[in-house]
């Protein structure tokens, strides 16, 4: 296989060196910290790592944003309306 440059994990710049079944074995091309078993891993620069295949990515990938529900949403701006209203009546009996 040739070095191809992919992502690790989305972020992280790294140069596929071979593949198997499943893993892939990977050079690090950056430093960074990657999480394993609870336990937080220095991989310097030109680091080699066997990693699952489906934690490497062709592009540079942002995780998704969180979206509210939208009950929620609805339910905040009702809370909202009320206080407000509340607070007009209060400032009208003063």
């Amino acid at each position: 296989m040739s070095e191809e440059i992919r992502y690790y994990k989305g972020t992280h710049k790294v140069k596929v060196v071979t593949e198997s079944i499943g893993y892939l074995t990977i050079k690090a091309m950056e430093n960074f910290d990657d999480p394993v078993e609870g336990e937080i891993v220095r991989v310097k620069k030109g680091q080699t790592r066997i990693v699952p295949a489906s934690s490497v990515y062709r592009h540079v990938t942002l995780p998704p944003m969180v979206q509210e529900h939208e009950y929620e949403l609805k339910m905040e701006k009702k809370l909202k309306r009320i206080i407000a209203e509340r607070q007009k009546k209060k400032s009208g009996i003063k």
